[in-house]
């Protein structure tokens, strides 16, 4: 080979990942605010995709259900309205159950928990995504989910006969197990429910209650870690697959730098959102021991429900996960 031949061969690895189709642009939709941690991320996910490739794709992000509303992201992926979204995984447990597991209570009790928990819900993830047309690209959760109480918690037996907010299935059971009455609130009206005196109780994380400005009804956080739900962001499999292979592994590049990136997010937020809470003025504290152990039998109690309802991919998470659990 002629060295003119060897310095053009050489140029050319060194340009630019390109698409099969130059100009490609991924439309991403995200149901939540522009300021949210996980918008941020999406947006730094977007710019490094863009940077490699050069202009060869662009990734446009639209919070704050600009392009589609929530509840309709992933079909909208799935179906070709739009190219790429992000969605929390518990809205899709209707048609996909295994991705339920990441809110089964009182199972996960740390971020490192959460992502074991994650590395072995993933496959199972990516088998049922690639059944829909899609391609997972990384998911990151939201701050652990702790209680607030107008009392301090001091042993399971306080909830009887007070009310506690609920949203979905779940929270309305734990309700029911703990013996408190379980009152229908959403997020937008805690609020007002707390001053009124609807509830005595609820379970959301730090930053909800920070966003909510709970202290002005109620006095006490306690750091149960209930469970940690995650966002995943995905993008249709065909326009995937029209990118070059070095351009898809620059996406999936992009991709890992922004899960393990979203991770730090999680928990910076987590920890500066409790601080506000501190701040504020209310009692941030652990449950007693005895409680603590209470909810682990309840978790104990939730899962086994949830592998039977899901059936025998629940316990390609759930019988790994426990065998790997310190003891």
């Amino acid at each position: 080979m002629h060295r003119r031949s060897i310095v053009l061969c050489g140029a050319a690895l060194a340009l630019p990942v390109r698409a099969q189709a130059p100009g490609a642009v991924w439309r991403l939709a995200s149901g939540y605010r522009a300021e949210s941690f996980h918008t941020e991320n999406l947006r730094a996910f977007a710019q490094a995709v863009n940077s490699a490739a050069a202009g060869a794709l662009r990734i446009d992000v639209h919070p704050d259900n600009r392009l589609e509303p929530l509840a309709r992201i992933f079909t909208a992926v799935r179906e070709g309205r739009i190219e790429a979204g992000e969605t929390i995984m518990t809205s899709l447990t209707g048609e996909l159950p295994i991705a339920g597991a990441d809110a089964v209570p009182f199972v996960v009790a740390s971020y490192a928990d959460a992502q074991r928990l994650w590395a072995l819900q993933r496959p199972l993830i990516e088998r049922q995504f690639a059944a829909r047309g899609l391609v997972p690209l990384y998911a990151v959760p939201w701050p652990p989910q702790g209680l607030y109480s107008r009392r301090p918690v001091t042993d399971a037996t306080d909830f009887r006969g007070t009310r506690m907010r609920t949203y979905n299935p779940t929270t309305v059971r734990i309700a029911e197990l703990l013996g408190a009455e379980p009152v229908d609130v959403p997020m937008v009206q805690v609020g007002e429910a707390l001053r009124s005196g609807r509830i005595d109780s609820m379970i959301t994380s730090a930053v909800t209650g920070v966003e909510s400005a709970v202290w002005e009804h109620i006095g006490h956080y306690h750091e149960i870690n209930a469970w940690f739900p995650k966002n995943i962001v995905f993008v249709r499999r065909q326009a995937f697959e029209a990118l070059d292979t070095r351009l898809q592994a620059a996406v999936r590049t992009a991709a890992a730098e922004a899960e393990a990136r979203g991770w730090r997010l999680s928990e910076a937020v987590a920890s500066t959102s409790t601080q506000t809470l501190r701040d504020k003025g209310m009692t941030v504290s652990r449950v007693p021991a005895r409680v603590d152990t209470a909810l682990k039998r309840l978790g104990e109690k939730f899962s086994r429900e949830w592998v039977r309802s899901v059936g025998h991919e629940a316990n390609e998470i759930f019988v790994p996960y426990y065998l790997q659990s310190p003891r």
